[in-house]
């Protein structure tokens, strides 16, 4: 009885570790596929209108409210902008939320939670095949195809916003690296002045750890405009309950009045 019963336990520990193993593709690889984000939605403070003289008298004091939620940007603790050379420094006083590429629909080249599978929102997907893996970002749905059969960076491809990308396997993580960007967007939006360079260079490793589990690892170099390589603490995404991105798309309209809000309060300067 003994004996039957230790079977059963040890036939019920294998199946659950099967379980909560990566899923793998037909070659061998994990497979990354599926819609990732950060296991949750994003609390984002609201914004709050300015004062007018047209407006009613405050009402009678009340209880203390919880503090507003951070808007995603506060939500890094490590930045681009920190490692700025000087004369980059001295240039990024001169800017605010009304430079903001995002609001006249431009992509951000990395992310906005340090993820450049979110871009500048809070959920991609993934789509894997022999000899692309294909990553779909849901907000202004901007993508990346980066090809993993060894072929080397284009050489045909003018710069753009999210630049060129290639990628291979080491063991169980997918390396991507990416070049080739141009220099008219933001690392991050919410307003966060990160611009860059077109010597922009970054290298992510993507390894799904479980089922449900992928960890990304960054470094970015761009010489031009930092000290040194800034090496991006590590994201952890989770596999979301649905399984497919949406279409959040961006017309410029919709940014219009930010950008006069923005303006008439001159914020972000001193």
């Amino acid at each position: 009885m003994m004996r039957a019963f230790l079977a059963l336990l040890m036939t019920v520990a294998v199946t659950c570790a099967a379980a909560a193993q990566s899923p793998r593709t037909a070659d061998g690889h994990p497979d990354l596929s599926g819609v990732w984000w950060p296991g949750r939605d994003v609390p984002i403070a609201p914004l709050t209108p300015p004062s007018s003289a047209s407006a009613p008298p405050p009402a009678a004091p009340a209880a203390p409210a919880p503090a507003p939620a951070p808007a995603p940007s506060r939500l890094r603790t490590a930045r681009f902008e920190n490692l700025y050379q000087p004369w980059a420094v001295e240039r990024a006083r001169t800017l605010s939320d009304k430079d903001d590429p995002a609001l006249r629909c431009v992509p951000v080249a990395f992310g906005t939670l340090n993820v450049s599978l979110y871009g500048l929102g809070f959920v991609g997907q993934i789509v894997q095949t022999p000899g692309f893996v294909v990553m779909l970002t849901e907000t202004y749905h901007s993508f990346k195809l980066i090809p993993t059969d060894g072929r080397k960076h284009r050489d045909d491809a003018a710069p753009s916003f999210r630049g060129d990308s290639v990628g291979h396997w080491e063991g169980d993580t997918l390396v991507v690296d990416t070049t080739n960007f141009t220099d008219s967007n933001w690392m991050h939006a919410e307003g966060e002045v990160s611009f860059h360079s077109d010597a922009l260079h970054i290298v992510e490793r993507y390894r799904r750890i479980n089922k449900d589990t992928m960890e990304v690892e960054a470094t970015i170099e761009d010489p031009r405009i930092l000290t040194k390589a800034w090496t991006v603490p590590k994201q952890t995404l989770r596999l979301a309950p649905f399984d497919q991105v949406l279409a959040l798309d961006c017309s410029g309209v919709e940014s219009a009045a930010l950008m006069e809000a923005a303006s008439k309060q001159n914020y972000g300067k001193k």
